[in-house]
């Protein structure tokens, strides 16, 4: 079991000992509070098979760590492992299951799940009687910090203060007892002695203090219910993972938690801090890790599936490139190397699958930003018509965009009649379709099969053809069949020529064209 901070370690190895104590399990954990001595000795009873279960941060990666029969990784938190641990982890795992567990997983990860390259499970059913935490983001403030303190205080609860420096974290640690002179206050570190941290922590989870005044160490996994209040100074210099997973520190019973995100004035903050402050505050209901995550993904970028970057953008490529090409890639293996494993799902995502038709036009098709004028909101209109495929999802969306911006401008219009464009030439199986100057080309892709040219489909093309030799012409060019069509000025003129062709029996329908 692999954890990265030495606190949680502690606690995976009591819950472990605790859950398994009527079992023949033997359970052992390292990180830097054990001597030298004590971890050889560790180390060389888990080389020898007498270890069932080593719990452990970083340390357990070494090449110095040898498994007897390593059949199981289970790995904690995993937005905290970089790119160097998760190479080693690849060396460990050729013949191992792997077990990833995180509430916020990182964008590549995050991307990996969703193209299909990993298996993802998400439990969004929260423990019984859980309430969400309430999250307000303020300007630094004395007043706040002490009516916070003072009211978590009179509820009988305990409360985090999140300062992630060392240098001054105990001047913070006196303010707050200046501000509030009746409250128990610890303080906890990396930097701390080992031993110290772990009595720290364990006084505070026992009730000794009622605030702790840490930095990060504490965002990992830490379950102590008593504590439902939680104060994170400087909340802009954080990641949008790491703001979740310390607000997920609180809020772990059954009483109304609190986290309030101190920075400055928003106006000073840099863009991206913006929107991670507000991705923290509009996503605090329970189970919304994953939304942050997709938010986080749509901030950051989706990362290099084969470089050190665990997020940025695919510049050169292009997102839809690139995801085209990982589809593709995963695809062939799955068909092709590991056939077996995965017989069922390729076959259900060949039924699936239809060609994505790619249309390139010179008639104005777009959402001018004098209908909707934030870019993100644009960007996500032209997301949902991507995503859509059937008339009544398209009416339901020209209904909102008329509730919440207007009557429809003729370029709005136009990209619908584009969208509708696009599902009847998927229909016909048409690669590409280009309409400029009046002309309107269509691309058959040169994998077509000769069974193709059996179907209606193709015969309803041909049949359309012959009715209509002045304005059709159809050549076959390297092995791919182009159709051009000539006058045609309008979308609406291309959907009734592809409606046409796609009919059942296309030689009793006549073209209004």
């Amino acid at each position: 079991v692999l954890a990265p901070t030495t606190i949680l370690t502690l606690q995976h190895a009591e819950s472990f000992r605790h859950r398994l104590a009527n079992f023949p399990v033997k359970i052992a954990y390292i990180n830097r509070f054990k001597s030298a001595k004590e971890k050889k000795e560790i180390l060389q009873a888990t080389a020898a098979g007498q270890v069932d279960v080593l719990i452990g941060t970083h340390g357990i990666l070494s090449k110095k760590v040898t498994f007897k029969d390593l059949g199981l990784l289970i790995v904690d938190e995993e937005q905290k492992f970089g790119v160097k641990a998760k190479e080693r982890l690849k060396e460990l795992k050729v013949n191992v299951d792997v077990l990833t567990l995180t509430a916020t997983p990182i964008p590549r990860t995050l991307h990996f799940s969703l193209m299909g390259a990993r298996d993802i499970s998400i439990i969004g059913t929260p423990p019984p009687n859980r309430k969400p935490v309430e999250t307000a983001l303020h300007a630094f403030n004395k007043t706040i910090i002490k009516e916070a303190v003072q009211h978590e205080m009179q509820r009988g609860g305990q409360i985090f203060f999140v300062h992630n420096r060392v240098t001054n974290i105990i001047e913070v640690a006196h303010m707050i007892g200046q501000l509030v002179p009746n409250a128990k206050i610890g303080i906890a570190h990396g930097k701390m002695q080992g031993n110290q941290l772990e009595k720290t922590m364990l006084q505070f989870i026992q009730g000794e203090y009622d605030v702790l005044v840490s930095t990060n160490i504490i965002e990992s996994g830490l379950d102590i219910p008593n504590a439902n209040t939680i104060i994170i100074h400087d909340a802009h210099m954080f990641g949008l993972s790491d703001l979740h997973q310390m607000r997920g520190r609180v809020g772990r019973s059954n009483k109304k938690a609190f986290c309030y995100l101190l920075a400055p004035p928003t106006s000073t903050l840099t863009t991206e801090a913006q929107k991670r402050l507000a991705v923290l505050e509009e996503f605090s209901d329970l189970g919304d890790g994953f939304k942050v995550a997709m938010r986080d993904l749509d901030i950051r970028g989706t990362g290099n599936l084969l470089g050190a970057e665990q997020s940025g953008f695919m510049a050169d490529l292009g997102f839809g490139t690139y995801h085209k090409i990982l589809n593709d890639a995963v695809q062939e293996l799955k068909e092709d190397e590991f056939k077996d494993l995965f017989s069922t799902a390729s076959e259900r995502q060949a039924q699936l699958s239809a060609p994505d038709c790619i249309i390139e036009t010179d008639l104005a098709t777009l959402i001018p930003i004098t209908y909707i004028r934030p870019t993100t909101e644009r960007f996500s209109i032209y997301r949902k018509l991507n995503e859509i495929h059937q008339e009544n999802a398209l009416q339901n969306l020209k209904n909102e965009l008329k509730d919440r911006f207007g009557p429809l401008p003729d370029e709005v219009k136009m990209l619908m009649q584009l969208v509708q464009l696009r599902w009847l030439a998927n229909r016909l199986r048409i690669n590409k379709v280009h309409l400029k100057h009046s002309v309107l080309k269509c691309y058959f892709p040169a994998s077509q099969s000769q069974a193709y040219a059996n179907e209606d489909t193709f015969k309803g093309i041909l049949d359309y053809v012959q009715q209509h030799p002045n304005q059709c012409n159809l050549k076959s060019i390297n092995k791919n069949l182009i159709l051009t069509l000539d006058n045609i000025n309008h979308i609406d003129q291309a959907q009734k020529i592809f409606t046409t062709m796609s009919a059942k029996e296309p030689a009793l329908v006549k073209s209004k064209v």
